[in-house]
């Protein structure tokens, strides 16, 4: 394993993927999706490592660029016959690692055999077209592959990461300890920058010039090669301008009659296009609920997240954290954390401008179990019962807790027998990614302990 590699710190999602490749009850391959440099090729060299330290044979391991000119055309079953041919010997089950998978022809279609008849083979994929990765999977490998999304680095991972000593730690699970407020802010405020992808968040070379790592090394390898190749869009300008105006709006309420308006693109078209973009890990569409959590039978509005705010820093600068604009990132911040866990989240908007709720989340049941109100001031806290839209949604459907996020400061209250949390919208961000990576969100035990200002 190569030096740089090993000097990078491993994200912390390592341990759950490990764990998919090796559970013994599993038969299935593993498909490591996500969007492009986020670390996908980073994780699995320190899979390899962490197999290495537990003991793991080095002769059953194998990590393939599927890219290379030199195995296009070549099955899978026969590469992994040559692996078996180079590499003799060993005991124990043997972990195939297939990177850019998208570059092999009907990769799929020859993973499934493997997982089929070889059950002492473990076997990730991954590659960076994660549109093409997530429907050749979903289309082909039900029963066979498990789908895991690694996303952009969460606030939590985002602080260990860095050199500089983080101003809020967890101490025991749901239990943190804050430091210092006003630093916790201004490391937030460079995560709502820069944050999102591992290069722009550790590299001053990379940051002192986000358009170019952003727009050239992401997006537009996404709307330029990856969406026209799998959908076969030819208009690609189109596509490109709707993508930067969904972008410009993040966080914001839009229409397919208002995108129309303000692009020139068909409805219908309009829809394609946030399907495809969706696809490919850029945006994530939220649908609005009304006043009881459900779903309104003719949909007309919604929200667009982008998946990672540091995206928003590439195409059309940095934003400070006074400028009207902050608000918005600091709502998709706050949803990033969370977008990839496979939760039901949604906006209730309904009647006036005072009801509305920024994270609704939903049971299986799309039964409203959460609600969250994200403000980037300090205003509410001394009068939570301003929070209309969030009291009347509570009350609406009895629930016993809901959250509201600051600037700075903490508060709770009891309004008509449920309990109202503030929060700083930092603090927040740290609790909801490293939940994310358990897996859960426990909620009404969550503890914040000691800060100064």
């Amino acid at each position: 394993m190569d030096d740089e590699t090993m000097q990078l710190r491993a994200r912390a999602y390592l341990a759950p993927v490990l764990q998919l490749l090796q559970e013994p009850g599993l038969r299935r391959a593993v498909v490591l999706l996500g969007p492009r440099r986020v670390g996908k090729t980073i994780l699995i060299r320190h899979l390899i490592a962490d197999l290495l330290r537990k003991g793991a044979d080095a002769r059953r391991i194998a990590y393939v660029e599927m890219d290379h000119p030199i195995l296009h055309g070549q099955s899978l079953e026969v590469l992994v016959q040559q692996i078996e041919v180079a590499t003799p010997g060993g005991e124990g089950l043997r972990y195939l690692f297939f990177d850019e998978i998208q570059s092999h022809k009907d990769w799929e279609k020859h993973l499934k055999p493997l997982v089929d008849h070889r059950p002492e083979l473990r076997i990730l994929v991954s590659g960076s077209a994660a549109a093409a990765l997530k429907r050749q999977s979903t289309e082909s490998g039900a029963g066979r592959f498990t789908d895991f999304l690694l996303p952009p680095l969460t606030f939590s991972e985002y602080l260990d990461l860095r050199e500089e000593e983080a101003a809020i730690q967890e101490e025991a699970p749901n239990l943190y300890k804050l430091h210092d407020i006003t630093l916790l802010n201004q490391q937030f405020v460079d995560y709502v920058n820069f944050g999102g992808y591992p290069e722009l968040a550790l590299s001053p070379t990379v940051r002192s010039d986000p358009a170019r790592f952003v727009k050239s090394d992401i997006v537009d390898k996404v709307l330029l090669r990856d969406l026209p190749q799998l959908y076969g869009i030819k208009d690609i300008q189109e596509l490109n301008s709707l993508f930067t105006l969904l972008a410009f709006n993040t966080a914001e309420e839009v229409s397919f009659e208002q995108l129309s308006q303000r692009s020139g693109v068909g409805k219908q078209t309009i829809q394609k296009y946030i399907e495809y973009l969706e696809a490919a890990f850029l945006i994530k569409r939220v649908f609005r609920v009304d006043q009881d959590g459900r779903r309104y039978k003719r949909e007309r509005n919604f929200k667009v997240y982008l998946t990672n705010s540091a995206m928003y820093t590439g195409l059309f600068g940095a934003r400070q954290p006074d400028e009207p604009e902050f608000g918005h990132l600091v709502e998709t911040a706050l949803f990033a954390q969370r977008f990839h866990e496979g939760a039901h989240l949604n906006y209730a908007r309904w009647g006036n401008q005072d009801c509305e709720v920024d994270l609704v989340e939903s049971s299986q049941v799309l039964k409203p179990i959460g609600a969250l109100e994200i403000k980037w001031s300090d205003k509410y806290v001394n009068k939570p019962q301003s929070l209309k839209g969030l009291i009347k949604f509570i009350q609406n459907n009895r629930l016993p807790l809901a959250w509201a996020s600051t600037r700075t400061q903490f508060g709770k209250a009891s309004i008509e027998g449920a309990e109202v949390r503030q929060w700083p919208a930092s603090v927040l961000a740290f609790h909801y990614g490293v939940s994310a990576v358990r897996g859960r969100l426990a909620d009404f035990d969550a503890q914040v302990r000691g800060f100064t200002t």
